[in-house]
This record gives C-alpha cells, sequence and structure tokens, in this order.
C-alpha cells in the first residue's frame, strides 16, 4: 500500500468540519464506546459526553521509547518537539493560538506509545482553531534546529538532574537487570551520549516512520455525536501519511536467576527495587495478580507489605509493590526506602512476606476489603471526560475489549484467593528476582552478586513521598487501563 502524501488542511476547512459539533448524547454510568476507521486507516474510540460544553481528543502512536533502536531518547526528543514549530508557526505562535481559545495541548512518549492530546470548548470556532494547531503538529512539525538544541540542552540537564537522584539511578539500573537487551531496559529519556549524538534528521525520519495514520489510535470523548466525531477524527488524521504499524515488540523472556546490584551513592538512606518480568495488557492473569497485588502492597498503609516492613518493624516510611502492564509484559516491581544499615533486612522482610504471600494468599477478610476497595473507588476513575480519553486511548492501543471499563468491577469481584494464589505461584519468582540497592555503604562501587537473591531467601536473618506515589499508582494501575509508568501514561513511561 502506497502512503499518501502529507498535507494540511486549510483553516476554512477545518472551522467548516467543526461547524455541526455540540449535538447531546444520552450518558450511562460507564462510557459507551464506539470505533471504526478513518480512510487512512486510523483507529478511532469515541463516547459522547454531553454534560459539558468540551470535547477530550487523544492520539496515540506506536511510537515509544521502544523503538529507539540504537538511539536511546529518540522517541521522547520526537514527541518533545511537536509543538516547538508546525506548519509554518513557530513555538511562541502554536503557544499562543492555543491559549488564546482557552485550549490545552500536549505532547509526550513512554516506553510503549507517544500521544499528542487536545482539550477545547465544543464551540466551532474555538475548536476550529485548536485542531487547526493540533493536525499541524501531528503532520507537519519542523524541528527548527535552534530549538532542537535548545530542547537538547534542557534534556542534558534533566538527564544530569537523574544522576543526582539515587531513586532515578536505580529504577534505570532495575529495568536493565529485568530487561537485558529487550527495548524495555533503557529509560525513555536516554542517556547522556546517545541525546548528545542524536541529530535532527533523526527527528525527521522517526515522525515519517511512525506518525502515520495506520500506526494511529483516536481516542474523542465530549459534546460531539458520532457523525461529528467522524469528522473530526478524519480531520485530525487526513494530513498524515497512511504508513503502515511497526513490527511486533520481541517477547520478554523470564529472568534465569536472580541477582544484586549494589550501586555506592552519597546518601544517608538507600533505595531497593526489586522486579522480574510481570504482565501484559489483556494478560488472562491480570485481574487475579492485580487483585492479589492491592492486597500485597498496592493499597497503601492497609497492604501486607507497609504492615511487616512500616508497622510493625519501622524499616521504611514506605513500602509498596505494583505490575506496570504493558504490550509485552511490563515489569513487576516492589521497593522501599530505609536507612543504609538496615537494607538487608529491609530485604529480608520484603522477600519473606513475598513468599508467605504466594503459599498463604489472602484471607477471606483481605480479599472482601480489597473487593470493596477497588470496585469502590472505581466510579472515581471514569468521573471527568479526561480520564475517560484516556481510557480509550488504552483500550484501543493496547486492543482491549470494548467492554473491559463495563466489566471491570463484575470481573474484580470474580476473583477468588485461590485464583490469587494460583496466578502468583506460577508467574511470580522470589528466587530470580533482579535486586537493586543505591544509597550510601551500598558497596563500594557497582557489584553484582549473581544468585543473590536465591540465597538471600535462606539467610537467618524511594524516598517517602516517591514511594507513596508509588502506592497510589500501584493501586490504580490495573483498574486504570491508563497507567505506565503510572495510570495516566499506561505503559510502564517513567519507571
Amino acid at each position: 500500500m502506497h502512503a499518501k502524501p502529507t498535507r494540511l488542511l486549510p483553516a476554512a476547512l477545518l472551522s467548516a468540519a467543526c461547524l455541526a459539533l455540540g449535538l447531546s448524547a444520552p450518558v450511562t454510568a460507564t462510557p459507551n464506546i464506539e470505533t471504526w476507521r478513518t480512510d487512512s486507516g486510523a483507529e478511532v474510540l469515541y463516547a459522547a459526553a454531553p454534560d459539558l460544553p468540551m470535547v477530550d481528543v487523544r492520539i496515540a502512536f506506536d511510537a515509544g521509547s521502544a523503538r529507539d533502536g540504537d538511539q536511546p531518547g529518540l522517541a521522547s526528543m520526537t514527541a518533545n518537539m511537536l509543538t516547538e514549530g508546525a506548519g509554518g508557526l513557530n513555538a511562541d505562535t502554536i503557544a499562543e493560538r492555543v491559549e488564546s481559545v482557552g485550549a490545552e495541548l500536549g505532547t509526550g512518549a513512554g516506553r510503549d506509545m507517544a500521544y499528542a492530546s487536545l482539550r477545547s470548548l465544543s464551540e466551532p470556532e474555538t475548536l476550529g482553531t485548536a485542531v487547526e494547531i493540533l493536525t499541524k503538529v501531528l503532520a507537519a512539525p519542523q524541528f527548527p534546529p535552534s530549538d532542537f538544541e535548545r530542547v537538547r540542552a534542557n534534556t542534558l540537564v534533566g538527564l544530569r538532574q537523574q544522576e543526582q537522584d539515587p531513586g532515578s539511578v536505580a529504577s534505570r539500573a532495575l529495568y536493565h537487570a529485568v530487561y537485558g537487551q529487550h527495548p524495555y531496559a533503557t529509560d525513555p529519556d536516554g542517556n547522556r551520549d546517545s541525546v548528545a549524538a542524536i541529530t535532527r534528521e533523526d527527528l525527521v525520519r522517526f515522525h515519517q516512520r511512525y506518525y502515520t495514520a495506520s500506526n494511529a489510535t483516536v481516542a474523542i470523548v465530549g459534546a460531539v455525536d458520532r457523525a461529528q466525531a467522524e469528522v473530526l477524527a478524519e480531520v485530525l488524521t487526513a494530513g498524515l501519511p497512511e504508513g503502515k504499524p511497526p513490527a511486533p515488540l520481541p517477547p520478554v523472556a523470564d529472568l534465569e536467576t536472580g541477582a544484586v546490584q549494589r550501586i555506592d551513592f552519597p546518601s544517608s538512606q538507600t533505595h531497593l527495587y526489586m522486579g522480574q518480568p510481570g504482565m501484559r495488557r489483556g494478560d488472562p492473569d491480570y485481574f487475579p495478580l492485580y487483585v492479589g497485588n492491592h492486597i500485597l502492597g498496592g493499597s497503601g498503609l492497609v497492604s501486607i507489605l507497609m504492615d511487616e516492613v512500616r508497622e510493625r518493624r519501622g524499616l521504611s516510611y514506605s513500602a509498596y509493590s505494583y505490575f506496570a502492564p504493558m504490550a509485552e509484559r511490563g515489569p513487576m516491581i516492589m521497593g522501599l526506602q530505609t536507612k543504609n544499615a538496615q537494607v538487608d533486612e529491609a530485604r529480608q522482610v520484603m522477600l519473606d512476606t513475598l513468599e508467605r504471600f504466594m503459599q498463604e494468599g489472602p484471607t477471606a477478610e483481605e480479599l472482601e476489603a480489597a473487593i470493596k476497595n477497588i470496585t469502590g473507588g472505581f466510579p472515581l476513575r471514569i468521573a471527568s471526560n479526561g480520564k475517560i480519553v484516556r481510557y480509550l486511548s488504552i483500550i484501543g492501543f493496547y486492543d482491549l475489549p470494548l467492554d473491559y471499563l463495563d466489566r471491570f468491577t463484575e470481573r474484580v469481584r470474580a476473583v477468588s484467593a485461590e485464583q490469587i494464589r494460583d496466578a502468583y505461584r506460577r508467574r511470580v519468582h522470589p528466587q530470580r528476582l533482579a535486586v537493586v540497592m543505591v544509597g550510601g555503604d551500598a558497596g563500594g562501587g557497582s557489584v553484582t552478586e549473581t544468585d543473590a537473591a536465591t540465597s538471600a531467601s535462606a539467610e537467618a536473618g524511594s524516598r517517602a513521598d516517591a514511594g507513596a506515589a508509588a502506592q497510589s499508582e500501584s493501586n490504580a494501575a490495573a483498574a486504570d487501563p491508563t497507567t505506565a509508568a503510572a495510570p495516566a501514561g499506561g505503559d510502564g513511561s517513567r519507571r
């Protein structure tokens, strides 16, 4: 199939296409999702939300850092540069026009996807202006050389700051330990050497390859009906070349053995992370693992890990666990921050707690409380158009069933303690955990202890705000199809 040439639609046509916007449709408890494909091949998911005169749009591309190849940071730099100049408009003009109509425009990239988002009033002229800007940003970014150098310089500053943060150092090391040569191993931001080597031409080529209609998922939520949403989707994607989707990512291999990496860092506290490949979006064990994790380490102060680590022993302000499902198996992560002298004790407590949970599973009371907590909080996760549009984007991007939200609470309630025990015993392997410890007295430099996690099981014996954020995220991650790196990101974007 030949790609269509990239083209922009004139502003008059954009405004005319938006003139009909504003009709209402009935609202249901969960959004009624409709789907189709544009003439150029983009997948569209749409839900009417007529209560507010707003339209939310989110366009996702299979163009995350997993597509960086040997240039880590390329996908993120490409996404970050989209609004720095497009279709003959410079960055200041783009920002001024978006602000002048009270709209919000954003771009970003995680491990699986890159995205552009738009929120605008549904009034025709306002929406027409906002959509015109978005079509330019998507189809005709200019990647101005001077802005490219500025963005790269800012990225390098950010990378240097990450090197001074033990939590960031630990997270990067854990992903390398869990994923090895897999594309998920590298951080979306890249590293200083790779970012310094990226050129403007690399961004142009990346955009041409991945920002295509057949590689796009368009989510639309707001005060528009089906016919109006069809027009809007056509307008948004008409300027994109048709292209073709990239090949699927390689599967993630299990870790063959456990290992401990100690990284010396000048701090009085040690960041401790444990991880291994977990589950992917649409995984058959998704709900047992999600509910089980909520009980083990995903429910904040009432989780088993918090009780064992904080309440009983005072080893850490917080301890948590979560799954970050992605297109291929995202990580299962456990973490805490503790005093340097206590890190080995804390590691052993976490391992013992995990192994005990795998053998015994949750009590009937713990399971009942978790199900009530998850299902009771679920309505809040679809309480705004902004949340719903991210749901739709992830449902489409990961090919989840359209009734995913409708059946979510039903499937949570159906989880049994035996299903949780079975899923954890089959899918989680304490003797094969990758363990990373970053802190003072972590052990004279970077040292790897192969099979140390196994031997640790036989031994006798994030900063607090980061840990709290991770607990909140783990609690919502599986319930919310959008979280990676995070409920909003959905693809392990910043782990």
